[in-house]
């Protein structure tokens, strides 16, 4: 499997290419990621898309360095941040990455923040530990971080513990200390988890604003196509650890061409369309530890045909920067071509 290239050619930000995490769990092996490939330029969004147990996460977490060793083990694959290898780096050279290169918001941010010490006190280590800054001027740029990431009365909140602000407040604070370092690539996993649907809005916007600021390039990991549609620029569809669908985000939205991915976006509810019922995505994902045979998606899938059992899919092309792992994709993306221009 090969990664899409960046628009424009030269080397990417970050690049991973084949990226491959196992589990051992009570003696079987569990295959979370099976083969993810992905480029990002700066400035760039890219979402990686798909339901929980997709294998996003841990991905996520394979490129930060952060995953637990064992039970977790990367088996293969690349990961490179301008170009230089991150796989197989010394731990301490991984740290010095984190945070200062490639940074990670985590979905849950009451237990990712530590609940004991002021977030004042918390963003201000980052430039303590990273920096060597004094304690008055860490001070005075945790307030500017603040600040940045709209925290309402910013010097006056810096003695606040986590459990003093809002689920918003405390997602801005955790962007704003994934940021404190201006990082070239922010790592976003389910930043609008449990918030109502103005501030996930909210969110969005902010993340967009300060991608624009920095010229840093994102990765936004979620299950929820509605949430990124106005913000990313390209698209990745896990499924079962594999890539499902790659594509631009605009033509992902306007023409799937995997069944999973029409499924996933008959889920989303769309002002273009006439209301009526949203469909589910029929079924449940497989145990990683026992796959089924030929395609992951196949005892899912309204489409499938023997070929499907007896054959795992390759991702190919139906378009330029547009690719589906579905022995049908072609089928598929010409049917909602012909949805859309009315046919």
């Amino acid at each position: 499997m090969t990664s899409s290239a960046p628009e424009g050619g030269g080397t990417p930000l970050l690049e991973v290419s084949d990226l491959r995490v196992a589990f051992t769990v009570r003696g079987r092996e569990v295959r979370a990621v099976n083969g993810l490939s992905y480029t990002l330029a700066a400035g760039e969004t890219l979402a990686v898309l798909g339901e929980s147990g997709s294998g996003k996460s841990v991905a996520a977490q394979a490129v930060m360095g952060i995953l637990d060793t064992p039970p977790a083990r990367i088996t293969g694959g690349s990961v490179k941040l301008d170009g230089a290898e991150l796989l197989g780096l010394p731990d301490r050279e991984r740290r010095r990455i984190r945070g200062d290169r490639i940074a990670m918001v985590f979905q849950d941010a009451l237990t990712a923040l530590n609940p004991v010490i002021p977030v004042g006190a918390q963003l201000a280590e980052m430039y303590r530990a990273h920096r060597g800054t004094g304690r008055k001027e860490a001070r005075a740029k945790a307030v500017e971080l603040l600040e940045r990431v709209a925290i309402p009365s910013a010097a006056t909140r810096l003695g606040d513990y986590p459990h003093q602000f809002s689920g918003g407040q405390r997602q801005r604070v955790m962007i704003a200390m994934a940021l404190a370092l201006e990082p070239d690539v922010l790592i976003a996993d389910e930043p609008t988890t449990a918030l109502d649907v103005t501030v996930q809005a909210q969110i969005m916007r902010l993340l967009a604003r300060l991608r624009d600021e920095l010229g840093m390039g994102l990765v936004l990991i979620t299950h929820d196509l509605g949430v990124v549609a106005g913000i990313a620029d390209r698209t990745v569809v896990m499924y079962a650890g594999t890539v499902a669908e790659r594509a631009s985000a605009r033509e992902l939205y306007a023409r799937p061409a995997h069944p999973y991915t029409v499924g996933l976006l008959a889920s989303v509810p769309r002002l273009d369309q006439d209301s009526g019922r949203l469909e589910p995505v029929r079924g449940a994902p497989p145990d990683p530890a026992a796959l089924p045979s030929g395609c992951p998606f196949r005892p899912r899938c309204p489409r499938a045909e023997a070929v499907c059992a007896e054959q795992e899919p390759p991702l190919v092309a139906v378009a330029p920067g547009h690719e589906a792992a579905c022995h049908f994709a072609a089928e598929v993306y010409a049917g909602e071509a012909e949805v859309e221009s009315g046919g």
